[in-house]
């Protein structure tokens, strides 16, 4: 009896190994399929101030403005297509870390492979929190900019990387 109890803990150990990973490549897939909509979304956008800046007269002060909203955006855009890319990178750290689980007995697989694959899926996690975060304050700072012009208020804090008045 010990032994059939044995066998199934194992068996347990084994489907959770492979689980664990295949959960964590559904919500990079989830993460992924955020970050590309944002991408799109401030692809809109940066056409759409590209549009409104091409038709202003030259000397229109809000020209600057959408200048410097559409740089911004660029860098909020390379932030989050970075970030989109590390998405993919930790679904394949996912995947790999349960083929390297599941194979492990059959291709003597050295333990500490699917351990190594999985922690690079999490700290690839880590770091795209670190970039949305990035392109969070980025995006406070086009907000920042609005507001300036919105109140015409020079007072009103320069956003990050603005030179200031």
């Amino acid at each position: 009896m010990d032994a059939t109890v044995g066998v199934d803990l194992s068996s347990l150990r084994v489907i959770g190994a492979a689980v664990t990973p295949a959960v964590m490549v559904s919500a990079c897939g989830i993460l992924a399929t955020g970050l590309d909509n944002q991408i799109g979304r401030m692809t809109s956008r940066m056409r759409e101030m590209l549009r409104e800046w091409r038709s202003l007269p030259e000397g229109e002060p809000r020209r600057e403005v959408l200048r410097a909203e559409v740089a911004i955006l660029d860098r909020r855009h390379l932030l989050l297509a970075r970030a989109l890319g590390m998405a993919y990178g930790a679904l394949i750290s996912f995947v790999m870390t349960s083929l390297l689980y599941l194979t492990q007995r059959r291709f003597s697989v050295p333990e500490v492979l699917p351990v190594v694959a999985f922690s690079v899926g999490v700290v690839l996690l880590g770091c795209i929190a670190v970039f949305a975060l990035a392109s969070l304050r980025l995006g406070r700072d086009a907000i920042a900019l609005e507001k300036r012009e919105m109140f015409m208020d020079t007072r009103l804090p320069a956003p990050t990387g603005e030179a200031r008045d």
